[in-house]
């Protein structure tokens, strides 16, 4: 069994400069990393509305929250992309 050390192996591993003495470059960082995990989790769910399995619906509305709760985030703190510079 080869497994990485890695936990997320399934997302490559990028490097990415964040300058935590600039607000824009955290700004983005943020920006990016979440509207990242809201494309991801957008995905599951079209994935998982093809499924055929007994608990689809709970997985479906599982992630549907979490999408709301990171839409919100974007939005409350002014990241979303409406707003974002």
């Amino acid at each position: 069994m080869d497994k990485s050390t890695y936990p997320h192996q399934e997302y490559p591993y990028m490097l990415r400069k964040v300058r935590l003495d600039h607000h824009d470059s955290v700004r983005s960082h943020v920006h990016q990393q979440v509207s990242t995990e809201v494309e991801r989790l957008e995905r599951r769910i079209e994935i998982l509305r093809l499924a055929k399995a007994p608990h689809v619906a709970v997985m479906i509305s599982a992630y549907e929250r979490m999408v709301d709760r990171k839409k919100g985030f974007l939005q409350n703190w002014a990241l979303d992309e409406h707003r974002f510079y």
